[in-house]
């Protein structure tokens, strides 16, 4: 269709130049790993120091789910990503997902921005936020800025307490993914 404005395309090109087109109000925050799995939690406690610092309910034992659809940014805690998400993910204007790293990531704290891309992982049953993204795209015609923050796990035991090196990281994270909200959120200049 001639003449038709991609909003989408348009806030994705805007936050590339730093400046914003206009406030986004409607962020999905999703982190995924394994609680029991010590540092592979990490996204649960950075999820939870979020919901504190924003002020809501947050989980107070690490069993407790996590799910906040209430209000901007809404938080979800799941032990991997699935196809179904994609439905979830369309349904807002910016998405940041949350997950630790094993050394992969060169800085040990990481928010970069991802796209849509459709990735096979022949070894694991698990998908890729890239992955969502793709089809959020391909199934609901949603192209959105996607984020992936990473955090540097160093034990995988089996136990819910993370690392004192990941702990440490953990409120780095919050604190990076705190001004990821509040910078999607500001009004327009």
């Amino acid at each position: 269709m001639s003449g038709t404005i991609d909003i989408a395309l348009l806030i994705r090109t805007a936050h590339r130049m730093n400046k914003p087109s206009h406030s986004i109000k409607n962020l999905l925050v999703i982190g995924f790993g394994n609680i029991d799995r010590q540092d592979d939690g990490v996204a649960w406690h950075v999820l939870s120091m979020l919901a504190n610092h924003l002020g809501r309910p947050h989980p107070n034992e690490i069993m407790e789910g996590l799910e906040d659809f209430s209000t901007s940014p809404a938080l979800l805690f799941v032990l991997q990503l699935t196809p179904e998400m994609a439905e979830i993910v369309a349904q807002y204007d910016a998405v940041c997902f949350v997950d630790a790293h094993t050394g992969s990531v060169e800085e040990e704290v990481q928010l970069a921005e991802i796209e849509g891309e459709f990735q096979s992982s022949p070894l694991t049953h698990h998908m890729t936020p890239q992955t969502v993204l793709a089809l959020a795209d391909t199934l609901y015609g949603k192209l959105l800025p996607g984020f992936l923050l990473s955090i540097r796990g160093y034990q995988f035991g089996f136990t819910t307490q993370m690392s004192p090196q990941t702990e440490q990281l953990a409120h780095q994270a919050a604190d990076l993914l705190w001004d990821w909200v509040q910078d999607f959120s500001k009004p327009e200049f």
